[in-house]
């Protein structure tokens, strides 16, 4: 049975255009295009997870949040369009799983939906402790990295970079949400961090082992792509 999704946005083009877009992916899809209506369908049990953005008629996205943990504990992105960081906090600390700002690439939405149901439990997961491509291997359990059999070591930094983009390889992620997901909503610090630890790591491993792993897509982010696509 295919995996069914709510989306809750009163902007009738930008759920139309979601709604194509998921049932492209092979997802079934309900929609509600006001706070309260959405409300009520995500506590039928009919949806797997809800795509909620903040500002809705009748209940903002918080208040429908708010009230939805009251009786559910189904996986919740939020969508905005302010890029206000407590707004990020009041989502997250809400309990959503997870906070995108408009406008967001359909890509990494559709990668965030699939880490999420991964995480719930949803959908087929493969070993999430043992992570690689061509000859690079994570292990998350233990903490340890190598290429063909040798130990590569990263700092703690390095390694959340490198494990966030095989868990979603040949997707692109943002700058942005690498940002987040390595250093944390609340990090204050340089904005080129991401691009620095990218440098880190190509040190580490494309340079010592001949390979480009790391795929920058300009203006956007980066990737790290199938083995029969990078190469060797």
């Amino acid at each position: 049975m295919a995996v069914t999704i709510l989306i809750v946005e009163d902007e009738e083009k930008i759920g139309r255009f979601l709604e194509l877009e998921l049932l492209h992916e092979g997802y079934a899809v309900i929609k509600a295009a006001d706070g309260r209506t959405g409300l009520e369908k995500a506590q039928s049990g009919k949806a797997d997870l809800v795509v909620l953005d903040v500002m809705l008629p009748e209940l903002n996205g918080f208040e429908v949040l708010r009230r939805l943990r009251k009786s559910s504990d189904i996986p919740v992105i939020m969508l905005t369009a302010r890029d206000e960081v407590m707004d990020k906090v009041a989502g997250l600390d809400g309990g959503a799983d997870d906070y995108m700002t408009k406008p967001f690439a359909i890509e990494e939405l559709l990668a965030r939906i699939r880490l999420v149901l991964k995480k719930r439990g949803g959908g087929a997961v493969a070993d999430k402790n043992h992570l690689g491509v061509g000859k690079l291997r994570m292990d998350v359990q233990r903490y340890e990295v190598t290429y063909d059999g040798s130990r590569v070591e990263l700092t703690h930094r390095e390694f959340e970079l490198l494990r966030v983009l095989l868990e979603n390889k040949n997707i692109v992620i943002s700058r942005d949400t690498l940002l987040e997901k390595v250093c944390g909503y609340d990090y204050m610090g340089e904005t080129n961090i991401i691009d620095v630890y990218v440098r880190y790591l190509r040190s580490k491993l494309d340079e010592v082992y001949h390979i480009k792993l790391i795929q920058t897509v300009r203006g956007v982010g980066y990737c790290i792509k199938d083995e029969s696509e990078y190469g060797k």
